[in-house]
């Protein structure tokens, strides 16, 4: 009934494998792959900051447009009369405007 291998196999086990490395494992595992900070959800955290990274770079480029606007506007009458004449079709009494869309 007890074969030479399986003896063998159950001294190795006893030999090598310990309550404290099986404790050891099962806590790494649980850490890796069950827990908020597991491998997957810092994949997950990671794609988030990116994204979030880009989109704050892509708001502080239209945020530096304004602010050259409106600096430009408040500084330079011929540029705000070029807005205002653009964008919302104002015109001087004796001229046409035509707007094309």
């Amino acid at each position: 009934m007890n074969s030479p291998h399986r003896r063998t196999f159950v001294q190795w086990c006893r030999r090598y494998i310990s309550i404290s490395l099986l404790v050891t494992v099962a806590i790494l595992s649980y850490m890796l792959f069950f827990s908020d900070n597991s491998v997957s959800e810092t994949y997950v955290y990671d794609r988030q900051i990116d994204s979030l990274k880009l989109a704050i770079r892509s708001i502080s480029d239209s945020l530096r447009y304004y602010q050259d606007l409106e600096r430009r506007l408040n500084t330079d009458p011929e540029e705000m009369e070029q807005v205002v004449r653009e964008n919302y079709h104002m015109q001087r009494p004796d001229e046409d405007v035509f707007v094309v869309q």
